[in-house]
Formats: structure tokens, C-alpha cells, sequence
């Protein structure tokens, strides 16, 4: 968290931008792509003012049309950030309503329009879901982090809830899994020392290829393809 304070002290002369992010959010004025421009232009001050760099890798892999949904691995506070740098159409996000209610998250995810899920109530993340896949089906993008919680999870894999892909079915739309590499060095290391993320988008799987499975075996798929592809590039990282 270290990090996370200095971007705040480095930022306090943009303090502006929080009720700027406020108004996008509620104003009719504000198209979706002008509040995904602004919510990219904040990512990229504070990575500037925090010493962060993400690179992405297979951009040429996302649907060029239509609306589908990101399922990557979690690691932290920065993984959503990491994705909205690479990711240069607008796109939103699934986030735990008990971790979106404070300062700049809260004004983050409102502009984006996503969504605040309460873990705690199933009906409520029930119609959550419905409301994404309908979003979706109408040409959105979205984010959902499928490991639910990134505690200490590192380039590590947790056990996926297969429940989240419910919104992909119900959409019939392509699922794009999201590798994520050193995305928790960003808030979670003690150092403000200059660090580099990754964001690996894989090829989509297209409805085609997972009608009639069960949302178990799409977990299982997704989680198989992520976590063998975290394997290749941190063996990758060892030889360098």
C-alpha cells in the first residue's frame, strides 16, 4: 500500500479529477467513450506519478465487434487499471460491493458504469449477473474476475467460481481469458520501486465452442488455459 499513498500525494494537485469523475458518471452528456477516455487518462497519471508500466500482449485476439466478457486471473487492487491501460475499447467491471466504496474506487467504478456485487446476497448477485449478460448481448464489454479474491494470490492460481460465466451463456457471447503477470507488485509490495505488469489477452472462446457445457466445465476450460499460460511465462521470466 505504500505505493498506492504516493500516488495520492503525487496526484493531490489533480484532487479535480474526483468530482470530475463524479459528474461523467451522472451526466447524460457523457458518452461511454468519453468516460472510458477519462478513466484511461486517470490510469495513466498514476502510473506516470507511481513509477507503474503495463505491457499487453494479444490485442489482436479480442472480438473486433459485439460485446464479451474478460474473465482474468486476480492479484490485486491494480488488476482492473492494468486491463483499462491495454484495453482500448470501453469496457466495465464486476467488483465486490464491499471493496468499492471508497475514494476513487467508488468515483472509478461509477463512471465506468459497472457493477457492485454483494457476495452475500444471492439474489442480488443473481440479478447482477442478468443484468451484465444483457449489457453484453447489447454489444458491452466486461470484466469479471472469476477467482472472487486475490488475497496474496501472487502469479498464482486460485479455484474459479463457476457461476460467473453465467453472464457470458446468457449473452451467448464470446469468453476472452486474461492472463495477468505481477499485477500485485503494483500495491501490494512494500517498495516504490519502478515495476512492470503484464496483460495477456487469449484467443475468445466463441459461444459456439461452449454451448451445451456446464458452467463447471467452462470454469475448468478457462482456469486450464490461464493457468497454463502463467506457467509459460514465468518460466520464461526464470531463464531471463
Amino acid at each position: 500500500m505504500l505505493r498506492f499513498a504516493y500516488v495520492i500525494l503525487r496526484n493531490l494537485p489533480r484532487i479535480y479529477m474526483i468530482p470530475r469523475m463524479s459528474y461523467k458518471a451522472k451526466s447524460s452528456r457523457v458518452t461511454e467513450e468519453e468516460r472510458y477516455a477519462y478513466a484511461r487518462l486517470t490510469v495513466r497519471r498514476m502510473n506516470r506519478s507511481g513509477h507503474i508500466k503495463t505491457i499487453g500482449y494479444g490485442m489482436e485476439n479480442l472480438p473486433k465487434e459485439g460485446g464479451y466478457v474478460m474473465f482474468p486471473n486476480h492479484q490485486g487492487k491494480y488488476d482492473a487499471l492494468g486491463i483499462i491501460e491495454t484495453h482500448e475499447k470501453p469496457c466495465s467491471v464486476v467488483i465486490d460491493d464491499a471493496k468499492s466504496h471508497v475514494i476513487l474506487t467508488t468515483q472509478f467504478v461509477s463512471m465506468l458504469h459497472g457493477k457492485r456485487m454483494v457476495k452475500t446476497d444471492l439474489r442480488q448477485s443473481v440479478r447482477v449477473i442478468s443484468e451484465v449478460a444483457e449489457e453484453v448481448a447489447a454489444g458491452r464489454r466486461y470484466i469479471i474476475f472469476p477467482e472472487g479474491g486475490y488475497y496474496h494470490n501472487h502469479n498464482e492460481l486460485r479455484e474459479f467460481k463457476p457461476g460467473c460465466f453465467k453472464s457470458a451463456m446468457k449473452a451467448k457471447a464470446p469468453i476472452v481469458p486474461v492472463v495477468l503477470i505481477d499485477s500485485y507488485k503494483v500495491f501490494e509490495e512494500w517498495s516504490l520501486k519502478p515495476v512492470t505488469t503484464q496483460v495477456h489477452y487469449l484467443k475468445p472462446i466463441l459461444y459456439e465452442e461452449y454451448k451445451g457445457m456446464t458452467t463447471r466445465d467452462i470454469s475448468d476450460m478457462v482456469h486450464e488455459q490461464i493457468s497454463s499460460h502463467i506457467a509459460k511465462v514465468t518460466q520464461q521470466q526464470s531463464k531471463e
